[in-house]
Parts: C-alpha cells; sequence; structure tokens
C-alpha cells in the first residue's frame, strides 16, 4: 500500500529541515514526509498528489509565510483533501492567531516553535491528530463485505454493531447497487436470506447474529485467566476510566461491554463541552482513543453480556451469557442506561426500519435531502438535530414541554434556532408511527392546535430518556425505587451502614452495598449523566478499590 504523506511547508529552510528530520525519524516508516517551501509550491505537490489518489493524513504548515500565509494555504488544500489533519507551526508572539484560526478556518491544532525536546513537545501532538485521521482514513477497500437493505432491522443492527467498534465494512444495498447483486450470484447466496457478511477469507455468514459477527470479526469473547483484582460491567465513558487507571496502576483488569466501547455517549455525533477539546469530539472519536489507551495498559476487552452477580466470600463473581464466570476482588458497576421505549402503536414494527434510539450514525447519511424528526429535549437529541441537519433537508424536533432551555445546554439551544433547516415544536408528541416493511408517516399531537399525521417522513430517531441496566444485579446490592444503584451515603439509615453490611467502616462514596463492588456513570443513584462526571467517578473509584483491596491482605 501507498503511505500516507505528511506534508509540511514552511519558507525557512533551516526550520523546515528541522521539522522534516524530525517527523522523517519518528514516522518515517508509516507515512511519507514531503516537504515544501512555499504555499505555491505546496498546492503543486497536492494536485500531484491527488491524480495519483496518494492520500494525505497531515498538514503542518508555518503560520507566517511571505507568498502565502499558513491559514491562506490550508484554505486551497482543504478542498484537496478535506479529511487530512491540520496543524499551524507558529511563534509565542503569534498564539492569538492560531487560536483565532483554531476558530475560523478549521485548524485541528497549533504547536510553537521551537519544539525541542520533540518527545515532549512535537510528538504526542502529531501522535494524537495521526490517530485521529487513521480512525476515519479508508483506504481502498479489502474488507468486510454487508449486503442488505435499507429497511431490514437486521441490517441496520449488524452495521451499527460494527461501526461502533470500529470496524471497517462497505456496505452494499440489494436495491440500490447492482454490485450486491453479483456478489451473492458470486457466492451463491439467496437475495431473501439477508444481511449476508462476506469475510476477508471468503467465509459468508448468513443473516447472522451479534455474537457469531463478534466472533468472526475478532472481538475477544472470552477471558485469559478465570481471575482478577478488578473486573468491570460495561464500557462507557466511566467503565474506560476505571480500566485505564486500574491497570495502568498494576491490577489485572477486564472490562466486560455487550455492545461497543464507548456506550450511550460512543453513539453522540458530537459533545462540545468536553474539556480540552476545544472543536468537541464525536462520542466514537473518546471511545476509541479510551480503548485504545485502556488496550495499551493491558485490558481485556470482551464483547459479552453479563447476566447475574453472586458473592463467594472475598471474591465477587459475574456470570456471562454464554455461561462463563469471571471472579474478581474488586467490581466496578458502569453498566449505563438502555434507551427508553416508544410506547405508540406502530413504533416497535418499523424499529430498526425508520425508528432508531439514539442517533444511529450508519443510517443518518441514508436521510439525505428528506425529512426527519426527533423526540426528545436533552442535550442527545440537540447533538443527534444538528448532525442529521448536514444531511437531511429538515430536521424537526418534537418537544413534549413547552420549551427547550429547561433540559438542553444553552449552547446547543442557541444553534438550534439558528439554523435554518431545523424546526422546533413544543408541546407535541408522536402518538402514532406509520408503515408496514419501514416507516412512512408519523401522527403527532400538538397541545395547541391537535393531532395531524405527517406524510413522508424518512426516520424518527428517538431520545425520550433510559432506564438502568441492572436487571442482573436484582437481589444482589440495593437499588433505588427506580432500578439505580445506591452508594456510600445514601445508603446510611440514622448514620449507619445498611443492613447486613460485614465491616465496621461506613461504605465508600461510591461503594454499593456490598463491599468491593463499587459503582460509577449513569447507572449510579443521584449521579450527574454528563461524560465528564462518569470519567471522574471511573478514575475516583479505582482509588478506593486500591483501599478496598489493601485491607483484603
Amino acid at each position: 500500500m501507498v503511505k500516507p504523506v505528511i506534508l509540511s511547508v514552511d519558507d525557512d529552510a533551516s526550520v523546515l529541515r528541522a521539522i522534516t528530520r524530525d517527523l522523517r525519524s519518528r514516522y518515517g516508516s508509516e507515512y511519507r514526509v514531503i516537504a515544501a517551501d512555499s504555499g505555491p509550491t505546496a498546492l503543486s505537490a497536492l494536485r500531484e498528489l491527488q491524480k495519483r489518489n496518494d492520500p494525505v493524513a497531515l498538514f503542518l504548515v508555518d503560520q507566517r509565510m511571505p507568498q502565502m500565509g499558513g491559514v491562506d494555504f490550508l484554505a486551497q488544500a482543504i478542498p484537496l483533501y478535506p479529511e487530512a489533519k491540520r496543524a499551524l507551526l507558529t511563534a509565542y508572539a503569534d498564539t492569538d492567531a492560531a487560536i483565532n484560526a483554531i476558530n475560523t478556518a478549521a485548524v485541528h491544532y497549533y504547536l510553537l516553535k521551537p519544539w525541542d525536546p520533540p518527545e515532549e513537545k512535537l510528538y504526542p501532538i502529531i501522535d494524537d491528530l495521526l490517530t485521529d485521521w487513521q480512525g476515519d482514513y479508508r483506504p481502498p477497500f479489502s474488507g468486510i463485505r454487508i449486503i442488505g437493505h435499507r429497511w431490514s432491522p437486521q441490517t441496520h443492527e449488524v452495521k451499527d454493531f460494527l461501526a461502533r467498534n470500529q470496524v471497517p465494512y462497505h456496505y452494499l444495498d440489494i436495491e440500490q447497487e447492482p454490485e450486491a447483486q453479483q456478489v451473492l450470484t458470486q457466492f451463491a447466496l439467496d437475495e431473501t436470506k439477508l444481511p449476508v457478511l462476506i469475510l476477508l477469507d471468503g467465509q459468508t455468514l448468513v443473516m447472522p447474529t451479534i455474537n457469531e459477527v463478534a466472533e468472526k470479526v475478532g472481538l475477544q469473547r472470552h477471558a485469559v485467566r478465570q481471575f482478577y483484582d478488578l473486573a468491570i460491567v460495561g464500557g462507557g465513558p466511566g467503565g474506560l476510566a476505571a480500566a485505564v487507571y486500574g491497570a495502568s496502576e498494576g491490577l489485572s483488569t477486564v472490562m466486560v461491554e455487550k455492545q461497543a466501547p464507548g456506550g450511550q455517549a460512543g453513539t453522540s455525533s458530537r459533545i462540545e463541552n468536553y474539556l480540552g477539546f476545544p472543536s468537541g469530539l464525536s462520542g466514537a472519536d473518546l471511545a476509541r482513543r479510551a480503548t485504545v489507551q485502556a488496550k495499551r495498559f493491558g485490558v481485556e476487552i470482551l464483547a459479552q453480556e453479563v447476566v447475574s452477580l453472586r458473592v463467594d466470600g472475598p471474591y465477587r463473581i459475574i456470570k456471562l451469557a454464554d455461561d462463563s464466570e469471571i471472579a474478581c476482588h474488586a467490581l466496578v458497576v458502569a453498566a449505563g442506561l438502555t434507551y427508553r421505549k416508544l410506547a405508540v402503536p406502530g413504533a416497535e414494527k418499523v424499529t430498526g426500519a425508520g425508528v432508531y434510539y439514539g442517533a444511529s450514525l450508519t443510517e443518518v447519511v441514508a436521510c439525505r435531502d428528506q425529512a426527519t424528526f426527533i423526540v426528545g429535549a436533552g442535550n442527545s437529541a440537540g447533538q443527534a438535530a444538528l448532525y442529521l441537519a448536514q444531511y437531511a433537508n429538515k430536521v424537526t424536533i418534537l418537544v413534549r414541554g413547552d420549551s427547550l432551555e429547561a433540559k438542553m445546554s444553552q449552547y446547543l439551544v442557541a444553534r438550534i434556532y439558528e439554523h435554518p433547516k431545523i424546526e422546533v415544536r413544543v408541546s407535541t408528541n408522536v402518538t402514532a408511527c406509520h408503515g408496514e416493511e419501514h416507516l412512512t408517516a408519523l401522527t403527532i399531537c400538538d397541545d395547541n392546535t391537535g393531532q395531524e399525521t405527517v406524510e413522508e417522513a424518512a426516520a424518527l430517531f428517538v431520545f425520550i430518556g433510559a432506564i438502568p441496566s441492572t436487571q442482573w444485579l436484582q437481589g444482589a446490592v440495593q437499588l433505588d425505587a427506580h432500578g439505580f444503584v445506591c452508594t456510600g451515603s445514601s445508603l446510611l439509615r440514622d448514620g449507619k451502614a445498611p443492613k447486613g453490611w460485614p465491616l465496621e467502616r461506613d461504605p465508600f462514596l461510591l461503594e454499593a452495598s456490598v463491599p468491593g463492588i463499587f459503582v460509577v456513570g449513569d447507572v449510579r443513584a443521584t449521579s450527574i449523566k454528563r461524560v465528564a462526571s462518569a470519567v471522574g467517578e471511573g478514575s475516583i473509584a479505582v482509588q478506593f478499590v486500591h483501599q478496598y483491596l489493601s485491607r483484603l491482605k
């Protein structure tokens, strides 16, 4: 394969030599580093690369150049390679201009001269940018192919599972792409039995279950050992944070996630208020970064479902859906929430075929130039509306209450009301979904104007709250009336530990009613439903895990 290109542009010959030397030293084995001494020269090189269909991963461009400034160059380079990452190389005196370029010119980062030592001031930033690019980069495809049709719930489920697990695939719609029928004929497959997966080695999976897909694409399904210092149930931000901190501090750690790392946050199209990411990042990006980080520290990540928990002396034992068991001394519960279903006539029938829970990114592109609807008024609904508006010709947000402001962050509210493609209808509910094989229309009820049927509804994305994923904990730990896990001081009654608590000390802040079981993120009673909060709780829980383990010895 042709190596992706890193293009460095600087009119100062000594700086250009130095940056090219450092880039080649670190990245030369995987990337082709090309140097250009001016913006026009660099643009000429880019056009030649484009003719040959060579990929470009990164532009590293000097801010001040006499013929063409760095921002001016990027303005002309972006249309040629819109997916390439963009960084400015600038002097300390120009940092204000660089920050302004981030806000106005789609620059991803800026680096200061001098960058010595590069191991501290250059490589970590470039590593991050290139990792991001690799996460989105799709080389000429030679991987898994899926053949299905748009309105198949099973096809949607497989596509969504692979996408959320960062497994690349090429989708062929049987109704729209002639190649799909050609492939079915080539493999002697029946077009009435879809979806079909064709793997790299030519194996075919006909109408596979998610477990079969996970097994075949190489996701780890079975634990390497039977006992761990720390087991984590749930791979959302809280679980991933606990995994990173636990493993990095020497604990043998396993994380079990039934769908995909990232949890509900992983489906978010854009998280713009997470500290340290001024341009925002998608939930998938956050999940990918955290998963790579966890694996780097040796965390085992299992694609499995936990079905029950039991306690046996100092051991906490979780049972998996395949009847295998994993024992640990300390357990972190980060199981998160499950989307609440839309309980109206017709909704269940077309779930996965026009009605989707969460911003199912695999289906958003299929809504191009069509009318779409969102039910909900929280931040997830707002982020989904802005993302959908990039494709759909109209996005209508249906809000049960009388305003968006009650549940949505102000920065999202302002952007939504300013967007020409987004309409907000308050005091409005969905009362029915229509369609046999897929969603075709909606009946909605406005408290002021009454009921109406909306024709030609391409999709309905539902964000109407969620319920805790704690069925497997029933009878094992104390839950509140809504199924959330009680922890810390909420367990105390008249200042005393809960009934059956075996220790002299009170439960730790994030500890459940059973010692050694800690709970983080949305599944914990009274938690703050924010990504940053879940990450903080995940990291804090590991400190309590250490205290708990030290007292077992």
